[in-house]
């Protein structure tokens, strides 16, 4: 990111403020990203200069043709060729630099564009997993793809055209004063009418393109939405309804499309008009000076060439005004995910406390942390809780019990309200994110493996891990006989999500990529939830293999998983009602021998 917009865009909360000062701060930010190409954008505008200059000396060639030599009765047809020729010349030139001036412009324009939108990615990984918890995934989608692409219309478009078309504008008002003052005048009167009109459509444009994004975004997140949960729509056979809901969300955004079309057609079509109006004006009333011998008729012809060219750049100016109002709104949404700052923040320098992996031993310690996502329910009134370095926890509870959160808190996903975590006697908000998350390795419910091979998912596309590193970890932890069962072995391809491998198969290699990365601590989000009985074993001895040596807590819904565990945390509506192993809370007759005996209820034995 450009130093001029770090701060812009990475200081501190914004400030409320007015929705135009908002939009002119989020112009300034997203437009300081033109900065570092000040020189190409100088080349544009000599390029086009000289090749608006070229285009314009054309009528002014034929006029000198027509009033000095054919009207005249000359017959100097060298005279006549030169002027050709010249006319050919210059044509040439217009070409060569409206053709240089394109391809600079778009070189800066998408440069600029793609390390807007390498920022924006790198901005919305850092924040927080509270704002995810808010803002619709569809929204972001849209911000990354669509939103950067519109800001690179503005570059590559709507500059050019202000640039080439505003020049061009003003030339043509230089040639035209040239030639007759009287009737450029005249045609300096439509100037007040369009930006009359121009003021009069700006508000209603503006609402007009802002509907239609947002009914964009809710369509692209609906449709996020329900290709995640497949599944779950056909199993319920809701394919109907979900279609239903899907035309509505389309049908609104074709609504919004018609009316912003309709408006840029009324638009556009009045400035047609008004040109039109100015170039009968201009024939009637050079006519009559032609006719009385004002003026000469190539001075008329050039009159009405430049006439005609003064409405194009007018016409195409206008033409890219939904381009800019669409750009002023992804800027404005753009703006807002830089302006939002990660809840949990970085240690600040002064503070930072610094601990080399190699000497953590994984000590625990929530002291009296208080937490709740919103204010006004606690998830955590009041935990205390200690976990010695290599000790093994087990973490049971019904839903709601706070199980998940003690785990998002120790990631420092979110931070606690009152208290603290700390790991071997360090709070963790002194400690930088990426230490955090490089002494932790945690395994989801539904491990998540992306796009490319199962090597790359092991080592998570780090190329400085050796492929004999990551075979290592996955034999250590029993997957590398099915890896190799499999077409190409480590470079079989996966589809979004592992989905061509069983639960099991998916959690094997979220082990070994746990044994890559080497943590000195394990947690076991639900891991084997969804495993059948063979799967869960086989998870099971991969689990004894990676907790050796490592502070390791599970969380479990099924009870068999956690038997072994040095201690057993039994929680309840966000408090450690009691813990000890497992024959000690059985021979406590409380809650944890009622969770033991529901689940084997439930499991028929």
């Amino acid at each position: 990111m450009p130093d001029s917009t770090a701060h812009a865009l990475n200081g501190d909360t914004a400030k409320p403020q007015t929705e135009k000062q908002g939009s002119l701060e989020a112009f300034k930010a997203v437009f300081a990203y033109a900065k570092p190409h000040k020189l190409a954008f100088t080349g544009v505008f000599i390029c086009a200069l000289l090749g608006i200059s070229a285009d314009l000396l054309q009528p002014y060639l034929v006029k000198i043709a027509i009033d000095d030599h054919l009207a005249a009765g000359k017959k100097e047809f060298g005279i006549i060729a030169l002027i050709a020729g010249v006319y050919l010349g210059i044509s040439i030139v217009s070409f060569v630099f409206t053709y240089l001036q394109n391809n600079v412009l778009q070189y800066a324009g998408q440069s600029i564009v793609a390390k807007l939108r390498n920022d924006l990615f790198g901005h919305i990984s850092r924040l927080s997993m509270s704002y995810f918890d808010k803002i619709h995934r569809g929204s972001l989608v849209t911000n990354v793809s669509s939103d950067t692409e519109t800001i690179s219309q503005f570059f590559t478009q709507v500059l050019l055209s202000l640039i080439r078309d505003g020049m061009t504008l003003v030339l043509i008002i230089v040639f035209m004063f040239r030639l007759d003052a009287a009737l450029a005048w005249y045609c300096l009167i439509a100037l007040p009418v369009i930006g009359l009109v121009a003021f009069l459509f700006r508000r209603y444009l503006r609402e007009a393109y802002q509907t239609t994004r947002s009914r964009l975004s809710r369509l692209i997140g609906f449709i996020a939405e329900n290709l995640s949960g497949m599944g779950l729509i056909q199993a319920f056979r809701q394919e109907q309804e979900q279609t239903r809901r899907f035309m509505e969300h389309n049908q609104s955004y074709w609504e919004g499309n018609m009316r912003e079309v309709r408006a840029n057609v009324l638009f556009n079509r009045t400035f047609d008009f008004l040109g039109n109006a100015a170039l009968v004006l201009v024939v009637w009333l050079g006519g009559m000076a032609v006719f009385h011998k004002q003026i000469e008729v190539g001075v008329l012809y050039a009159f009405t060439s430049y006439i005609r060219q003064f409405f194009t750049p007018i016409n195409q100016i206008t033409m890219q005004w939904n381009t800019f109002q669409s750009t002023m709104v992804s800027m404005d949404r753009i703006w807002n995910i830089f302006s939002t700052e990660p809840a949990v923040k970085e240690p600040a320098p002064e503070k930072a406390v610094s601990l080399q992996l190699e000497r953590v031993k994984g000590k625990i310690d929530f002291n009296h942390i208080s937490f709740g996502y919103t204010s006004s329910r606690p998830v955590l009134p009041d935990l205390d809780l200690h976990i010695a370095a290599g000790e093994m926890i087990g973490v049971v509870g019904t839903t709601g019990a706070g199980k998940s959160t003690l785990i998002s808190l120790l990631n420092r996903f979110y931070d606690v309200n009152k208290g603290s975590v700390e790991i071997d006697g360090t709070d963790i908000r002194l400690i930088p994110q990426a230490q955090v998350h490089r002494m932790i390795g945690l395994i989801q419910q539904e491990p998540y493996l992306f796009s490319g091979s199962i090597l790359d998912n092991v080592r998570l596309f780090q190329a400085d891990i050796s492929r004999e590193k990551a075979v290592e970890a996955c034999r250590f932890v029993g997957a590398h006989d099915m890896i190799m069962r499999m077409p190409e072995g480590y470079d079989t391809p996966l589809t979004e999500r592992g989905s061509g491998l069983s639960a099991g198969e998916r959690q094997l290699i979220s082990f070994a990529r746990i044994m890559v990365f080497e943590p000195k601590i394990l947690i076991l989000d639900e891991a084997t939830a969804n495993l059948d009985s063979h799967t869960e074993q086989l998870v099971q001895d991969a689990l004894q293999n990676v907790s050796q040596g490592r502070t390791t807590i599970v969380i479990a819904h099924r009870l068999s998983t956690i038997m072994h565990a040095d201690r057993i945390i039994v929680m309840k509506n966000g408090r450690v009602v009691e813990q000890g192993n497992h024959d000690e809370l059985l021979a406590k007759h409380g809650y944890y021998e009622e969770l033991y005996s529901h689940a084997k209820r439930a499991s028929g034995q």
